[in-house]
């Protein structure tokens, strides 16, 4: 069986958010590495990268991901922010490295003015740039798929595959799908027959040794409709028989599987990330 991970914040620490997880029952987190809404973070002590390592031990979880700054916008063709994201983005893979977690998960960013062509172009080169400046890390990147919505890349498999093939260093690279960004950029895998075409697609553009890692949330938005909005599981717009089918797939036994679902309690007080857990659970065979 696949196992299951959860987004926790670190704002009591890193091995609080270990320990926080594995309370809930789950098999593995995702972390930010600092503030996900600042551009300067204060340096990873050996103290603080020491306790989540024997947070880990204690807990028996294994496979810590984390996920970069929204701020970051490789894609972007302002030389200033471009150039900001290059160096928040390499201080990411560092950060990751001194914390012992061997991915980092990333939004491949927004072309803005610029064409999509152009844009994942300078991903590509992006990459090959950073991992050139750190030749001692060994972070592997995942590039998620995104719902697709404005000049965002990511929202075709095409798209991720185009980053990949400019890349030099294309060892290095790895995908992480997100159900909720799929379906809101137009897979449809709700029954069987969508379900084995999405990943066929996957499998012919990207290639399924790529896959590295899954988001599980529900959509709120409808298919197609672009847009990132997060629900629980089975009470958005995918439904249960589709994340039945994708935890169950033998194919992605042994992949993580991380929730980004909403924090908020329930009126009864219960925490969702729990119910989403046990939703889960539920389904496998």
């Amino acid at each position: 069986m696949p196992y299951f991970g959860v987004h926790q914040s670190i704002s009591a620490g890193f091995d609080a958010a270990v320990y926080d997880a594995a309370a809930m029952g789950y098999d593995c987190v995702q972390i930010f590495s600092g503030n996900s809404n600042r551009w300067d973070n204060k340096p990873i002590s050996e103290t603080a990268a020491r306790k989540f390592q024997e947070a880990l031990a204690k807990t028996g979880q294994y496979d810590p991901l984390v996920h970069d700054s929204y701020l970051i916008n490789l894609a972007s063709p302002d030389e200033a922010l471009h150039e900001k994201s290059v160096a928040r983005f390499t201080d990411e893979l560092v950060r990751a490295q001194i914390l012992g977690v061997p991915r980092v998960v990333m939004h491949p960013g927004a072309a803005k003015d610029d064409s999509k062509e152009a844009a994942l172009d300078r991903v590509a080169r992006s990459f090959d740039r950073i991992f050139e400046s750190i030749p001692e890390n060994t972070t592997q990147v995942l590039v998620e798929t995104t719902a697709g919505q404005g000049s965002y890349l990511g929202g075709t498999f095409e798209e991720i595959a185009a980053i990949i093939a400019a890349c030099d260093h294309k060892d290095r690279l790895g995908v992480c799908l997100d159900t909720c960004h799929v379906f809101a950029a137009g897979y449809d895998f709700r029954t069987k027959a969508s379900y084995d075409a999405m990943f066929e697609q996957f499998d012919r553009t990207v290639g399924l040794d790529r896959l590295a890692a899954f988001h599980l949330n529900d959509s709120m938005k409808k298919l197609e409709s672009h847009g990132d909005r997060h629900d629980h599981i089975g009470k958005g717009e995918i439904g249960l028989d589709a994340f039945a089918m994708l935890i169950n797939d033998p194919r992605f036994a042994q992949k993580p599987m991380y929730l980004e679902t909403p924090k908020k309690e329930t009126e009864e007080g219960e925490a969702w990330d729990v119910l989403n857990l046990k939703a889960l659970k539920a389904l496998l065979n």
